[in-house]
């Protein structure tokens, strides 16, 4: 272990298990680094080949096992056959982009009469209201369904119900005990769900009873009789990674199917918006989770951030080539400007911080801060500090709209729903990791207190320094392009299925340039005089980037992930680097150098 990394993290090594390796190597004729990286990484036996190579139909449940499932299917199925006009009503980020466009684009292909309704942020917030189901109602709506919210829109189902309008919530965030008066409730993470799906996002529930109700149709042999091509799901799963890999839900079971085939219909751009996107991006290699999670999804996220909250939906829909470029470019635009005012509201809140890094939950509320950036800041502010954020920006009216973004171990969807039981919120709702809610002004002071009490109850243990978990030590002469196929095999990495990290030590410095004002780019020479290029991003500010630029002779260490650079037919491994270290040589404290 590292204790003295330029930015002041602990450098710590995975265990894997001898035994295991050689299982793997012996049995599945595994090399050695695939082999210690899924010891690493605990994956039984048994589940080897599914892991390496994860297909839909290996992994896919019946649908049924979810609460409601079958119920909600039925009931659209009763309104396709009437042709009723059904209404779509999403959240306005990416997932419930995705979610929304899935529906959409379901019912589009089977020519069912259809509208969608994304809320907009800041006069609208989060999920179902009155004034919105009162909307699709006046258009002609006969169903609604809710896509990544409305698990606790109790007034809004309240209002559908009483003019007599079925609604089906398709949702993924947690549930009381008490449920809204909805037709049904398809959502693995309510109480009473024994699944076991709760890792799914609102586009994999919306997948899930795509499957079901298509199951549901061509029981009745409604396809046939109505001479309509029944839809390839499989078409769908870009969506549905889109979703996945934007929501940060763990890459496992499904999941990781999921984004593993996403990925394959992504590449061959059956999706207009996604190919338009990929485009703008600049994206000319394969698709990966990367291009997904850091250029795709920022940009669809910032309709509903910054710009027009149903851009992001719209994209995933619409197949006029001139309107799919023109709400592309205007997402794009919407992107950089939702950067620039990151920036602001980032540099504000940290001149403001003071003596609040020392609270157990970073808790701070100011005026005029932009609540479409404030989650992104949260989110910042406790990768910063290692602790749970929580930004609640205050409107002239006197109430906070808040953002929450929290550390393993610390729940904070259900402190939010606690403290909204006990009427501290005026509503609020979330995730383990993410939330948000609103409150008055005479209250922040008595919620922070609820949530103070809260973390100190649960007892968790929180340290200045952060800890970063690598795989092991390699050789310079390991990056290669052969070597990192060997990695990848193991991708799509993400949430439960961290990318590998590695160490390359004794590296000297022979050339740095800044990239942008903000990355650097490095030449590094090993000891064995390979050269290796390798980039740190953002760092041009932070102890990095002050090592990388300061003329010292020394050697040091770096530790980081590869990459893939594909450029005009060419491919090169890169490394990037996550951390640096001026500590002696590691060889006698982690696994033997690969490479």
């Amino acid at each position: 272990m590292i204790l003295n990394s330029v930015s002041n993290r602990s450098w710590i090594f995975k265990e894997y298990n001898d035994q295991d390796v050689l299982f793997y190597k012996e049995n599945y004729s595994l090399d050695e680094i695939t082999s210690k990286l899924l010891s690493i990484r605990k994956i039984k036996k048994e589940d080897v080949q599914a892991f390496l190579s994860p297909s839909i139909k290996n992994f896919l449940p019946n649908p049924e096992i979810i609460n409601d499932m079958e119920k909600s299917a039925k009931r659209t199925m009763h309104a396709i056959k009437n042709k009723h006009k059904v209404g779509i009503l999403g959240d306005y980020d990416v997932d419930g982009a995705s979610a929304t466009a899935l529906l959409a684009n379901f019912f589009s292909k089977i020519n069912i009469p259809h509208e969608i309704y994304i809320p907009d942020r800041k006069t609208e917030g989060y999920g179902p209201s009155i004034e919105s189901i009162k909307k699709l109602i006046e258009n002609g709506v006969k169903l609604i369904f809710t896509v990544d919210c409305g698990t606790l829109s109790f007034d809004a189902i309240e209002f559908a119900f009483r003019n007599k309008i079925d609604v089906i919530i398709l949702d993924h965030h947690q549930s009381e005990v008490k449920l809204p008066k909805a037709y049904s409730i398809v959502n693995p993470n309510r109480l009473d769900d024994n699944s076991n799906l709760k890792y799914l996002c609102a586009a994999g529930v919306t997948f899930m009873f795509l499957v079901s109700l298509n199951k549901e149709l061509r029981s009745i042999k409604w396809f046939i009789e109505n001479q309509i091509s029944e839809p390839n799901l499989i078409d769908f799963l870009d969506l549905v990674a889109l979703g996945t890999v934007c929501d940060v839900v763990p890459l496992v079971g499904l999941n990781r199917a999921i984004v593993s085939q996403g990925l394959k219909i992504l590449k061959s751009k059956k999706n207009l918006g996604l190919k338009t996107l990929l485009d703008i991006c600049g994206v000319q290699s394969k698709p990966n989770v990367y291009h997904i999670g850091y250029l795709l999804g920022p940009r669809i996220n910032a309709g509903g951030r910054v710009g027009k909250s149903t851009h992001g939906a719209n994209l995933l829909i619409n197949k006029n080539p001139r309107d799919v470029f023109k709400l592309a470019s205007e997402l794009d635009i919407f992107n950089k400007e939702r950067q620039l005012l990151e920036k602001e509201v980032l540099d504000k809140i940290l001149f403001k911080i003071g003596n609040k890094i020392h609270d157990p939950v970073i808790i701070i509320d100011g005026k005029g801060w932009h609540e479409g950036v404030i989650g992104i800041v949260a989110s910042r502010i406790k990768d910063k500090f290692n602790k749970p954020v929580i930004i609640i920006t205050i409107s002239d009216e006197g109430v906070g709209k808040a953002s929450a973004r929290s550390v393993v171990g610390f729940d904070i969807g259900s402190a939010i729903i606690s403290a909204t039981h006990e009427k501290i919120l005026i509503k609020g709702g979330g995730h383990k990791m993410a939330g948000g809610f609103s409150v008055t002004v005479e209250n922040i002071e008595r919620f922070k207190k609820f949530i103070f009490k809260r973390y100190e109850k649960e007892n968790i243990k929180s340290s200045k320094i952060k800890s970063l978990y690598l795989d092991c030590v390699i050789a310079p002469t390991a990056l290669n392009l052969e070597f990192y196929n060997k990695v990848n095999s193991l991708a799509p990495f993400g949430s439960g299925n961290p990318e590998p990290k590695f160490v390359l030590e004794n590296m000297k410095s022979v050339n740095n340039k800044v990239i942008k004002d903000k990355h650097i780019k490095s030449v590094l020479v090993g000891m064995d005089g390979s050269t290796v290029k390798s980039i740190a991003f953002n760092c041009v500010e932070n102890e990095i980037g002050a090592y990388l630029l300061k003329k010292d002779k020394r050697l040091f260490n770096i530790a980081g992930k590869l990459s893939l650079n594909e450029w005009q037919g060419q491919s090169n491994v890169e490394f990037i680097i996550d951390d640096i270290s001026v500590n002696k040589t590691l060889k006698n404290t982690v696994p033997s150098s690969i490479g």
